[in-house]
């Protein structure tokens, strides 16, 4: 039956009812201790940060540059044991995709600022992370993704998490244009951690499982190894609506199917908008061996593998006939792309002294292998042409690489001013490759397995390219409340040439309780491989649509001459520090500017055929001379879609974060935090392109997905009560509007999510020192984005279209799935 929003606040009620009691449960037990709390996030002013600074020392309230840190026990307050939703839940400016079409259903991804996920730049303990060869393509808000997976990053191994909110391509290169995430790895050599968690939805699906094992070791003197282990399942959730498919009727008025109504779950057949399912199993390494004092080795390695699956949109009895006539499937069928994935990555380096300066040397090396299926489908043409024809198919496989060694050095110098001049220097080589193997042959033959036909031989191919890059930093301070850094870099791609860009960021502390800080920068993106090289067929019920690689002659044709080129951005923040009143309030506050220009971005669907008529017998023309067969019969739409630099963009935002605590005597301790993130990006303008006469690249759907389909605001107030043994955190997240505009038969509907108010709850109680009991929920009164235009829909039911199934939006910022609640047992040993 259909899972949709239910009246449902039992667990809801049930669970505020116990956070009610649960103190006077804690009294009992224990009146007189209060466990301390680490603030959830803030800009611990004990940490010592390592990222958006080559000065060691330095702590993160005293940053020039806008850093949040989260430990670990702001991530274990989130109830999905996943990394991307522990920060999304923690940090205003960073936001999930709630569902991707097709592949990208199978590698969910996230951005800051509201820009592209392909703008923040992913390290672990410093080092460059290595890409998914998934790449979204769809249209969307996440369109071109092709960033770290974070799946393959176990929240057990992290020890805290770094985010730098500032354009850094000049400390760390290509991709840093909206900052840096840097996930520190958990160093200890002794103790250990075992989380045993699960949970589902509250409306139904969604089960989700997972075990996690951290321990340390001391192999021997002056040596560590830090180990996790991890295990995760999640099954299916089914948001869609009924089909309006299986009431077709023939010219006479009778049912088309008749024999639908004796299918298992009739008439929601349709399962195609939901939780992909996925299975993950994850380790990861950190090691490392003082020599002595000047000489330290380390290595950080991890190796996943996953399985994935996602439904497809059902298909119809009549998809494939026999010679008289008879059904092959009287039910219909689902198809589903199943992903099967391995992903690893190691990092050896040294930490020495030598000639008075400070090395880390280091050699890093990655990679993500898929292999992708399609199940339960047919091949129509094979059946025509053969008699029979496969059910599962093996589409091919997708292949990243990439191999860096750097080499960081850095050395103070006495020069007369308030501080040292700290010099920093560093190089790096950087190969990378993507690469398309063919699948088999019954995969692609003519049109293809439905749903998503395997890549044909002509896909088949190897791209690699090398980057060599060489940076200078300089800090200091001139006088004692003032702190400068000057960083400039040159990168020397293969395959787009040179790029030189600079950063100068400042601090001035008037006070201990007030500073301004500020920072402008110069960026650079360079397009991914995936982004260059991809190409496929995607394949609904009624509509074909055909990637075109970038550089390729039909790409030509269509209007992108010269493939892609490099993205540049201007960055500019500007910001304050108050901690007033002589007190443990601590309250930070950075405007920021970005301006990108030659945006890679999707386009449009080109539409050779549209409500089943040739539109552009050019563009047919295109399509046909790629090699691509297509199965006109039934269809209604035939596109093509293609990344261009097709925009200039600007956005412009402000982050707040407050952070205080409150002192209750012998009732515990209260950490509050209040944090908030606006941004508005505005596009500037829209490239044109000599392509098809009357056909639009970047329409406004295009630009909506840029403009306004990420909320304006966002905003977050938690409060952490620690009260003897129990913790109580509750969290309000609040998202503003957001909308994406499409156009369906001949009108423009705008397509509005709505603002609304999440509250997230997690209680947890201290069974023993070592032994913790939590359960919660995430959006805890179960809320739902607003459907879509009761309009738009009734056109799609009209026309009998698959799309009616996708009433909630798919880009809401807070999902589509409604509550998940969850239970979680820690022991520490």
């Amino acid at each position: 039956m259909l899972n949709t929003k239910k009246s449902n606040y039992f667990t809801a009620v049930s669970l505020l009812a116990l956070a009610c009691v649960a103190p006077s449960f804690a009294m009992a037990n224990d009146e007189t201790t209060v466990a301390a709390a680490t603030t959830e996030l803030a800009p611990v002013e004990s940490a010592v940060i390592v990222t958006g600074t080559r000065t060691s020392g330095v702590k993160a309230v005293d940053s020039a540059s806008p850093i949040v840190v989260l430990d670990t026990k702001a991530l274990a307050k989130v109830g999905q044991p996943d990394l991307m939703q522990a920060l999304a839940q923690n940090t205003p400016s960073f936001t999930v995709q709630a569902f991707g079409s097709d592949s990208a259903n199978l590698t969910v991804t996230a951005k800051l600022r509201g820009v592209s996920p392909n703008h923040a730049l992913i390290l672990v303990d410093g080092k460059r992370r290595h890409t998914t060869a998934n790449l979204a393509v769809l249209g969307g808000a996440y369109q071109g993704a092709a960033t770290t997976d974070w799946s393959f990053i176990p929240m057990a191994s992290v020890g805290r998490v770094e985010i730098l909110q500032d354009g850094a391509a000049a400390q760390y290169g290509s991709d840093a244009i909206a900052g840096v995430i840097n996930i520190i790895t958990k160093k200890k050599g002794d103790g250990g951690l075992l989380n045993i968690s699960g949970g589902q939805y509250m409306d139904g699906g969604g089960q989700t499982g997972a075990v996690s094992l951290n321990m340390g070791f001391t192999p021997i003197e002056k040596a560590y190894m830090n180990l996790t282990l991890e295990t995760k399942w999640h099954d299916y959730s089914n948001r869609g609506d009924l089909d309006p498919r299986v009431y077709a009727t023939n010219s006479d008025g009778s049912l088309k199917y008749p024999n639908l109504k004796y299918a298992d779950e009739y008439p929601y057949l349709n399962h195609v908008i939901g939780d992909a399912q996925y299975r993950l199993n994850v380790a990861m390494l950190s090691a490392g061996y003082d020599v002595s004092d000047d000489l330290k080795f380390y290595t950080n390695m991890s190796y996943g593998h996953k399985y994935a699956s996602a439904y497809e949109n059902w298909r119809t009895p009549d998809r494939v006939v026999t010679s008289t006539g008879a059904y092959v499937f009287p039910f219909g069928f689902q198809p589903r792309e199943v992903l099967y994935e391995d992903d690893y990555q190691f990092t050896f380096g040294s930490q020495f002294k030598a000639m008075g300066w400070d090395f880390d040397v280091s050699t890093s090396a990655g990679r993500d292998d898929e292999e992708i299926y399609t199940r339960d489908s047919a091949n129509i043409s094979f059946y025509t042409d053969f008699g029979w024809t496969p059910s599962n198919f093996y589409d091919g496989s997708l292949i990243t690489t990439q191999q860096a060694t750097t080499i960081d050095a850095d050395r103070s110098f006495e020069v007369g001013l308030a501080s040292p001049l700290n010099v920093a220097w560093g190089l790096e080589y950087r190969n990378e490759s993507y690469e398309i193997k063919s699948g088999d042959a019954a995969s692609y033959y003519k049109t293809g397995a439905q749903s998503f036909p395997g890549y044909p031989t002509s896909a088949n191919g190897k791209h690699s390219r090398n980057n060599k890059a060489v940076y200078v930093d300089f800090a200091v301070n001139p006088v004692a409340k003032l702190s400068t850094d000057f960083a400039l870099r040159y990168e020397d791609f293969s395959d787009f040439g040179e790029a030189t860009v600079g950063k100068l960021t400042g601090r001035y502390d008037f006070t201990d309780a007030f500073a301004l800080r500020g920072t402008v920068s110069t960026g650079f993106r360079a397009p991914t491989l995936a982004e260059e090289f991809y190409t496929s067929t995607n394949v609904s019920p009624d509509e074909y649509d055909v990637q075109v690689q970038p550089n390729s002659n039909a790409a030509k044709l269509i209007g992108i001459p010269n493939g892609l080129k490099p993205e540049k951005s201007t960055n500019l923040s500007f910001g304050t520090v108050l901690k007033p009143f002589d007190s443990n309030v601590i309250i930070t506050a950075d405007a920021y500017y970005i301006k990108l220009k030659d945006r890679i971005v999707g386009s449009d669907t080109l539409y050779a055929i549209d409500s089943g008529v040739v539109v552009s017998p050019t563009l047919k023309s295109v399509i046909d001379a790629t090699g691509i067969v297509i199965d006109y019969s039934g269809l209604d739409y035939l596109g093509i879609n293609v990344f261009g630099n097709g925009v200039d963009t600007t956005t412009k935002g402000i982050d707040i974060l407050a952070t205080t605590s409150t002192d209750l005597d012998k009732f515990g301790k209260i950490d509050w935090t209040f944090s908030a993130n606006y941004n508005k990006t505005e596009v500037d303008k829209v490239h044109s392109f000599p392509g098809i006469p009357g056909m639009e690249l970047f329409s406004k759907e295009t630009i909506s997905y840029l403009e306004t389909a990420t909320p304006k605001y966002k905003f977050i107030l938690g409060g952490l009560w620690t009260y003897g043994k129990l913790q109580t955190n509750v969290k309000v997240s609040y998202y503003g509007d957001s909308q994406y505009d499409v156009n369906y038969a001949g009108q423009w509907w705008e397509i509005k999510p709505g603002a609304k108010a999440i509250v997230d709850l997690d209680l947890s109680y201290n069974l023993t020192d070592n032994v913790t009991l939590s359960v919660g929920a995430n959006n805890l009164f179960n809320e739902y984005p607003d459907e879509q235009p009761a309009g738009y829909r009734a056109i799609r039911y009209a026309r009998k279209s698959s799309g009616y199934v996708t009433h909630y939006p798919t880009n809401s910022p807070y999902g589509i799935n409604g509550g998940y609640y969850y239970s979680k047992l820690s022991v520490k040993f």
